[in-house]
């Protein structure tokens, strides 16, 4: 298969990258700076926006796109943040309507990246993809607006990846979490109660990949586990696996003086569910938890 990857310098898109490559696909990485690409692979080509600007029909053939690019939510947000975390990611589903509008022969799915904060939070909601959407705050609203631009990508089928929590070591929010219990100091945040849809990266690129294979997947898709967990559950479980103590609570407030807005990540959540996965067969690897743990930071 052929397939271009957006974002693909990124956390999740190097990794799709290599999955995509180890699997024998041809993979196309779209990108603002051809230096930005570390990967070198004789099935690996690079793009850049205004070479695609320039030439669209460098991607005739193309069967698939995987659009992960976006500002990165982990930053604090200001004002300014929070437009670059708005445009990045509307800019990006804009330029992949333009395009595949601009190709004769058309790709039969698109991917795009999105995120469960499109249910809005809860404590004892529990959501699946035919929940409705509710805007509640920041980041629900911009997946809101997320939603409708790549809805405006024309292709038969589109996938809406309704991303949780990704951990992993080699980055995002996870290795800031497993930090405390390192130094003998973690504990529950804020009231522990609320809800962490979680995956783990390799599950993330596995249901990609699954995605794009997989006929009967479209429409939104959760990318979260099948067992969601509170946060002082979470919690526990890195302390089980480092063999830490789970005893000092950090409280809501001191959260949000450090973080400010940015908090909500690990003040509220929600409990979502894969329904749709689970209903085409997808397995994961770690479903639970503690398996997730014991791989990431297991003694």
């Amino acid at each position: 298969m052929r397939v271009a990857v957006t974002g693909g310098t990124g956390f999740i898109g190097s990794a799709l990258v290599k999955g995509l490559l180890g699997r024998g696909d041809e993979v196309w990485i779209v990108t603002r700076s051809a230096e930005s690409v570390k990967q070198r692979h004789a099935r690996l080509q690079v793009i850049t926006w205004k070479q695609l600007e320039e030439s669209p029909d460098r991607l005739e053939g193309t069967e698939a796109i995987v659009n992960l690019a976006g500002e990165s939510i982990d930053q604090r947000w200001t004002d300014a943040a929070k437009e670059r975390v708005f445009q990045s990611r509307l800019t990006a589903a804009s330029r992949i309507a333009t395009l595949v509008s601009a190709l004769k022969s058309k790709p039969r799915i698109v991917v795009n990246a999105s995120g469960v904060s499109y249910y809005g939070t809860s404590l004892t909601e529990t959501f699946d993809e035919r929940s409705p959407q509710r805007v509640v705050d920041f980041l629900s609203s911009v997946v809101a607006k997320w939603e409708e631009a790549a809805d405006r990508i024309p292709v038969e089928r589109m996938v809406k990846l309704r991303a949780g929590l990704l951990i992993d070591n080699g980055g995002g929010a996870f290795p800031k979490m497993v930090l405390p219990y390192r130094l003998f100091s973690g504990g529950r945040i804020g009231s522990g109660k609320q809800w962490i849809p979680w995956i783990h990266l390799e599950d993330m690129i596995r249901l990609i990949l699954f995605s794009l294979d997989n006929e009967r997947i479209s429409g939104p898709v959760n990318a979260v586990s099948p067992e969601p967990v509170t946060s002082d559950e979470f919690g526990r479980a890195i302390g089980r696996a480092m063999k830490r103590p789970h005893w000092f609570p950090v409280p809501a407030f001191l959260m949000k003086a450090l973080f400010g807005e940015m908090a909500v990540l690990l003040l509220e959540g929600q409990k979502a569910l894969p329904t749709t996965a689970l209903d085409a067969g997808f397995q994961f690897r770690f479903p639970d938890v503690d398996s997730a743990m014991r791989d990431l930071v297991g003694n």
